[in-house]
């Protein structure tokens, strides 16, 4: 007889594959929280390298609409207006409004993370709000595949949140940002941009060298300090009055130079490190270097290959959209007491240029001429 038995717990199993950490890392059930030193370095980078923040700015806007489409059509306008006017935050309106501010926080920090705001009197949704991702404490539930939430303060008072079900959250495989491993280029970027300002502070503007040489048993030996003042005056009058649009030529008598200071030293060829450190920025955002303004080539435009992955990385980030609108459609029905679904319909990714799109009409006009003509000849066939 066993003396020690293990209890049979009710509720849900217990996952049985669990993978080993490696040594010398942590294992985490869920993504790392975006600390507030890396939230506020990600924000600066943005702002230092237009680059990264127009590469951004062009994913979000390739990322494309949607409609949300109900399987209760005698509620689908009744959705639609709700979803138009959903207030987000204080200064946003619509459900697009907020799938743009997701995606932005999802690409920048790795993770983003709202709320939907239920009236408390009467259970219906009052708007979404958008949270400060690295404000939030992610931990694993009681039960398992669920979430506990904890948002700090600015006092570093903490406070769990009391209904977890209202908090949509989404993140990246990882739970890294995409611009993981880009400050580094960047600071290199900014270093460059810096020398260039300060080589052109100290050769673009045109300076010039006057120098008097006196001659050797002469007065001037005695008057050249003399001399060398009034050259002085009369060079900085020539130079002041050319501002106001009067020219003058600068006579001097014995053996005066004048040379550009800085003219013989020429500025570094900056357009291979730039390029290079560039295209290692553009790798890490999947966008085409011409989509940004750059024209490495005379030729560039976007072969298929290229609109190929784009697609799928645009198509990724509308993943990883579909369920957290799904969620606020799902509340928005639960709300009114209906027991309807919703499945969201994105817009197509057209990433072909005109000419692509005029050959693909013709031939598919030419394919429904053929298809005529020949149901033409099978009825005419029949009749005889």
């Amino acid at each position: 007889m066993k003396l020690f038995k293990r209890k049979n717990v009710p509720g849900a199993a217990k996952p049985e594959l669990i993978s080993a950490p490696r040594y010398g890392t942590q294992g985490t059930v869920l993504p790392p929280v975006i600390v507030p030193l890396e939230k506020e370095l990600y924000d600066r980078l943005r702002y230092a390298v237009p680059v990264i923040d127009a590469a951004i700015m062009k994913i979000i806007r390739l990322t494309g609409g949607f409609r949300v489409v109900c399987s209760d059509e005698d509620i689908q306008p009744e959705l639609d207006r709700f979803l138009e006017n959903v207030p987000v935050g204080l200064n946003g309106q619509s459900v697009g409004f907020f799938a743009d501010n997701f995606l932005d926080s999802i690409l920048t920090y790795g993770s983003a993370v709202g709320e939907i705001v239920k009236d408390s009197a009467n259970e219906r949704i009052a708007g979404l709000w958008l949270g400060d991702v690295s404000a939030v404490k992610i931990s694993p539930g009681s039960e398992p595949f669920t979430r506990t939430y904890t948002v700090r303060s600015a006092n570093g008072t903490a406070k769990t949140v009391l209904h977890p079900e209202n908090i949509l959250y989404a993140s990246l495989i990882g739970g890294k940002s995409l611009l993981r491993g880009l400050p580094a280029l960047s600071s290199i970027l900014l270093r460059i941009y810096e020398c260039i300002g300060q080589n052109y502070d100290r050769a673009g503007n045109v300076r010039y060298a006057v120098t008097y040489k006196p001659q050797s048993g002469s007065d001037d030996i005695v008057y050249s300090r003399e001399r060398a003042q009034q050259i002085a005056r009369e060079w900085a009058d020539g130079m002041s009055s050319a501002r106001c649009g009067e020219v003058k030529d600068f006579v001097a008598v014995g053996d005066v130079d004048i040379k550009v200071i800085g003219a013989d030293n020429q500025l570094f060829d900056t357009n291979i490190p730039v390029r290079q450190i560039l295209e290692q920025l553009i790798a890490k955002l999947s966008i085409p270097p011409f989509l940004l303004g750059l024209n490495w080539s005379s030729t560039e435009r976007m072969s298929s290959q290229q609109a190929d992955i784009l697609t799928s990385e645009l198509e990724y980030y509308r993943r990883l959209l579909t369920p957290v609108i799904c969620s606020v459609a799902d509340a928005y029905l639960a709300s009114v007491g209906s027991e309807a679904v919703c499945r969201i319909e994105w817009d197509n990714i057209n990433l072909q240029d005109e000419t692509a799109l005029a050959d693909a009409r013709l031939k598919n006009a030419q394919a429904r001429e053929i298809e005529m003509r020949l149901d033409a000849q099978d009825k005419n066939t029949q009749e005889v």
